[in-house]
């Protein structure tokens, strides 16, 4: 049998737009549209400046490079990704995918600098876009606690292989220069815990996309990256899950055993891609449901703050222990703070919703309604096996001694395109360019399959003199 890394580049060469269903390209423009905002929210935050100050004093002036969003400076391919990527972070509206990878903070940035490269259509960055996707939460997808657990950012060490896919097949490269893109990301992975839990600020998934650009390269140059590079004895899986068996030390579900078989089966047939959510909230994964869900059950029973005596919410166990139950670095389930999940349910009941261009929380509360800090004492969490990820059950008791039970279905924040538009519009007010702009980067990414070249997004981002 091909190894897994020639299963992919088979199937990454072959898939050609049409054989993209209409929900894989509507979720490709979708993650497009989350992407560019965050970029742009982020180029306004103090680490998204950073990032391009680095870049821009070290690389400004290329010849041959890429461009750095909304700037508009010219660097290396790898430095623009790093520098687009940082801004994508930095501006807080991620994509997510089972909790802790953010998919699109790494591969629309590589696509977007592979796409500027190779002049691509709008229909060969939608087909990269979601080959990126796939092959990234495939690889992710049953390993994610694991991988987090021996200390590295599943996020970070998995943000690798999305970019690299996209751009591989952005550049039509042949099935063995694909393969070789593949083993060699499985050398340059890397992401670690240890830092922020040490007082440091985390290399992300900037770092990741830039050495995702490396391994392109070196691939598009005839280096060879080997064959058993995922499975092999020494391999990847070996490497930073602890065995190329499947024994897994933590799961979601509670299934401690998998297959590697997994990852390539059905492949192009059922689309891990669609799982993808959007986190319009800026705050770790788990925590938006707890607001719209909150939200729709006050809405459906016309409970007010006032109202309520307590609320319940079982959740998914690994929701209450971040970033990993072997390295907690905050307990969900301990004493209710500003930022905690209970906090975002107490929004949700006060004022159903939270504000999508907030991004930080304040630690003492002094910019929270006082309601929000009350209730949020009096919110429980109920850690459980089988609830699924981002799907709580919330039960409202009120004072007159009723309950109201919502159960979300995980699945809340896995919008279609025109849902993404509607909501993601709410960023206006933060964003460095004028609305009217903005509104031609989502026109332009609604017919971002009638585009002639997808870079033309780029230059939207841009500011105007």
């Amino acid at each position: 049998m091909a190894s897994l890394s020639r299963q992919l580049a088979q199937w990454v060469v072959g898939l050609r737009h049409q054989d993209l269903p209409a929900a894989v390209v509507d979720r490709a423009k979708g993650v497009t549209l989350h992407g560019l905002a965050s970029v742009l929210l982020g180029s306004e935050a103090p680490g998204g400046r950073q990032a391009v100050k680095l870049i821009t004093e070290e690389e400004a002036g290329v010849r041959d490079g890429a461009t750095i969003m909304v700037s508009g400076a010219r660097v290396t391919k790898g430095g623009a990704a790093f520098a687009n990527a940082e801004m994508a972070m930095a501006g807080g509206k991620w994509d997510t995918f089972r909790m802790l990878t953010h998919p699109g903070t790494s591969i629309i940035p590589g696509g977007f600098v592979a796409a500027e490269t190779a002049g691509a259509s709008g229909r060969d960055f939608i087909t990269g876009i979601a080959a990126g996707y796939e092959v990234m939460e495939r690889l992710a997808a049953d390993f994610i606690p694991t991988v987090m657990a021996r200390g590295f950012h599943a996020g970070v060490v998995f943000g690798i292989f999305g970019p690299a896919v996209a751009a591989a097949k952005m550049m039509r490269f042949t099935e063995d220069q694909v393969n070789s893109t593949i083993a060699l990301c499985a050398s340059l992975a890397a992401g670690n815990l240890e830092g922020p839990r040490s007082g440091g600020r985390a290399l992300r998934e900037g770092g990741a996309v830039r050495n995702a650009m490396l391994a392109v390269a070196l691939a598009r140059q005839g280096h060879v990256g080997g064959e058993t590079v995922l499975e092999g004895d020494a391999g990847f899986y070996h490497a930073y899950a602890g065995n190329n068996q499947g024994r897994l030390t933590y799961s979601f579900v509670g299934d401690t055993q998998t297959s590697l078989d997994r990852i390539t089966a059905a492949l192009g047939k059922d689309w891990m891609f669609l799982e993808t959510l959007y986190r319009i909230y800026s705050t770790a994964g788990y925590n938006i449901a707890h607001v719209d869900v909150t939200a729709k059950l006050c809405e459906e029973h016309n409970i007010a703050y006032k109202d309520v005596d307590r609320v319940e919410a079982v959740v998914n166990w690994l929701e209450t222990q971040y970033p990993s139950p072997a390295f907690p670095s905050r307990r969900e389930d301990a004493e209710p703070r500003p930022g905690s999940t209970p906090y975002y349910t107490a929004y949700g009941v006060v004022r159903r919703g939270f504000p999508v261009l907030r991004s930080q929380v304040d630690p003492s509360g002094a910019d929270d309604p006082p309601e929000v800090l009350d209730l949020m004492k009096r919110v429980t969490l109920i850690p459980s096996h089988e609830m699924t990820l981002f799907g709580p059950r919330i039960t409202i008791h009120t004072r007159d001694g009723r309950s109201y039970t919502k159960q979300s279905t995980g699945r809340e924040f896995m919008w279609d395109f025109d849902e993404e538009a509607r909501r993601i519009r709410e960023v206006i007010p933060g964003i460095p360019i004028p609305a009217a702009q903005f509104e031609d980067i989502i026109a332009t990414c609604r017919d971002l399959d009638r585009q002639d070249r997808a870079d033309t997004l780029i230059q939207l981002t841009l500011r105007k003199a």
